[in-house]
């Protein structure tokens, strides 16, 4: 799963054993050598299902981490992508990614894409006005326990325009006779032991986030839902799609 120059087992441990935000400052330099990066492959797809939904002008990345949905927000938006985290590691590493390369997608010929800045903050506390008209997350609902996303959701929604986007890629459960069903299992088994012996707490559970939960959520937040299968990410044995686009929308009359 990892590569040489990935961090090593000692220093995934250091990072496990520390709080949230310390530890992804630790593990920040590194982090996109391990498989926790968003692939190109999935922010490409949620790329195309958002483009018939704009345009966007401004758009926001909640949980930004080292910045892999800028290749997203610069593809979609036209004038402003910013990116939000509490971690000051990721930041730094986003900020010396984008300072070091072009981006990743070149924007339509006649502009030269939407000004990309980073900010930090805990998205349970988002600074922002009503300034966004699309915000995406990707990969981090499982550091949020049930009971705290719906003030997830709120401050995502506080930050939209009337007739914003909330948007989302979420995976189809695996059944109990996959093996990752259960990998995923133990994993959760072992953060919650972990978490009752251990201070500070970790929190990263993959089995909290329900859609049928998480849909009531966004519901009762006042978002309309749709949902937009991401075909070319492949189908399950039994033909459903193993990822959809959860689209959050603001209602435009707010």
């Amino acid at each position: 799963m990892f590569t040489a120059q990935g961090p090593t087992l000692r220093e995934l441990a250091v990072q496990a054993l520390s709080s949230i935000e310390h530890g992804y400052d630790l593990l920040a330099p590194k982090f996109d050598l391990t498989p926790f990066r968003t692939s190109d492959r999935l922010l490409d797809a949620v790329t195309g299902a958002l483009r018939p939904l704009g345009p966007f002008t401004a758009g926001l990345d909640i949980c930004c981490g080292t910045g892999a949905g800028m290749r997203v927000l610069r593809q979609v938006c036209r004038e402003r992508a910013v990116g939000v985290d509490f971690s000051a590691g990721m930041l730094a590493a986003a900020t010396a990614a984008t300072a070091a390369e072009q981006p990743a997608a070149e924007p339509p010929a006649g502009r030269d894409g939407p000004a990309v800045s980073w900010v930090r903050a805990d998205a349970r506390a988002l600074p922002f006005a009503p300034g966004f008209d699309l915000a995406v997350s990707f990969g981090a609902f499982g550091h949020f326990l049930p009971r705290e996303r719906p003030l997830f959701f709120a401050r995502a929604y506080a930050a939209l325009r009337p007739g914003g986007v909330f948007a989302f890629p979420v995976p189809a459960p695996p059944g109990p006779n996959s093996s990752l069903y259960w990998k995923l299992l133990g994993f959760d088994v072992v953060m919650r032991v972990r978490n009752a012996l251990w201070r500070p707490r970790f929190v990263m559970y993959y089995r909290t986030f329900q859609l049928s939960t998480v849909l009531a959520d966004l519901g009762r937040t006042g978002f309309t839902v749709e949902l937009r299968p991401l075909t070319e990410l492949g189908h399950l044995p039994n033909g459903s799609p193993r990822l959809c686009l959860v689209v959050a929308r603001k209602p435009g009359d707010v």
